[in-house]
């Protein structure tokens, strides 16, 4: 008994499989389908309620770190820019303060108020009490150090942040505002290790091609640690503070300005800073299909 043959695809006149032409028609109706972009704002609520003030005072910064540039003035003015522009709050146009100095002299003049005060001298045991309740002994006066060139140094001039007294005169002086002051802290950096970088190779056809490469690097760059601390002008206690770190390197040969560094740093800063203060958008697209 002769079997039958097996039976071949379906093909169509110029010998294509009939499948074929069908996934193709498929493909090209999917390519045709319509899409298009729109665009979205996703609002992100601010981290401070600001409504009961109309007045904004950035003060002044305890700043340190690197002779090259004055943290405190270049702080203080880029602040204020962004938030005349940014912000319904009206921007206070005052001298910028020199908290570090200013630091100084109240742990200076301390003493001489607590003897003026006309109380009886505590106390051995009263004067060892006091630090418990805030009272700075003479070792903590001295410990505010002249240069501010690390963490270390910068931490014990936290303390007149904590000075609702002052924070309050200075609010009064100023009809009440929202108080904004802090420590930035600009140092320069070096760190060597390898880095891997993309090299271009090319081979004996010229087809380019890039290749990762582990290399070992020495570079060098700055450091920036801003906190930023809100106060209320009203009572001068501290409403919200937070801290930041950036850090960019460069390869030992390039030489970048010091000026230019702090503001690359403080571009990737100032949206949070914004945030704290008013609600912002971030800005995005959709796809859809028609």
């Amino acid at each position: 008994m002769i079997e039958p043959a097996p039976r071949k695809k379906r093909l169509l006149r110029n010998g294509f499989p009939l499948a074929f032409i069908l996934a193709a028609a498929c493909a090209s109706v999917a390519c045709g389908v319509a899409y298009f972009e729109i665009p979205i704002e996703t609002p992100i609520q601010a981290k401070l309620d600001v409504s009961p003030f109309q007045r904004v005072l950035i003060a002044g910064f305890v700043s340190g770190g690197t002779d090259d540039v004055d943290a405190n003035q270049e702080t203080v003015r880029l602040l204020r820019s962004q938030l005349r522009s940014k912000s319904e709050l009206k921007v206070i146009d005052a001298d910028v303060m020199e908290l570090a100095e200013i630091a100084r002299d109240q742990m200076k003049t301390a003493p001489e108020a607590e003897g003026d005060s006309g109380e009886p001298a505590p106390s051995q045991a009263q004067a060892q009490a006091r630090p418990s309740l805030g009272t700075p002994t003479e070792e903590q006066r001295m410990a505010l150090p002249g240069q501010i060139k690390d963490e270390k140094d910068i931490e014990p001039y936290e303390r007149l942040f904590a000075n609702t007294a002052y924070w309050k005169r200075i609010g009064e002086e100023y009809q009440n505002p929202l108080i904004v002051t802090g420590t930035v802290l600009f140092m320069p950096h070096s760190r060597a290790g390898y880095v891997t970088r993309d090299v271009e190779e090319y081979d004996s056809f010229g087809r380019r091609r890039v290749v990762p490469v582990r290399t070992y690097m020495e570079r060098k760059g700055f450091i920036l640690r801003p906190k930023f601390v809100f106060i209320d002008g009203r009572t001068g206690a501290t409403m919200h503070q937070e801290g930041y770190r950036e850090e960019i390197l460069y390869s030992s040969q390039q030489n970048t300005p010091a000026l230019s560094s702090y503001f690359e740093l403080m571009d990737r800063l100032v949206p949070n800073f914004l945030n704290a203060l008013s609600s912002q958008k971030v800005r995005g697209t959709r796809v859809l299909l028609k």
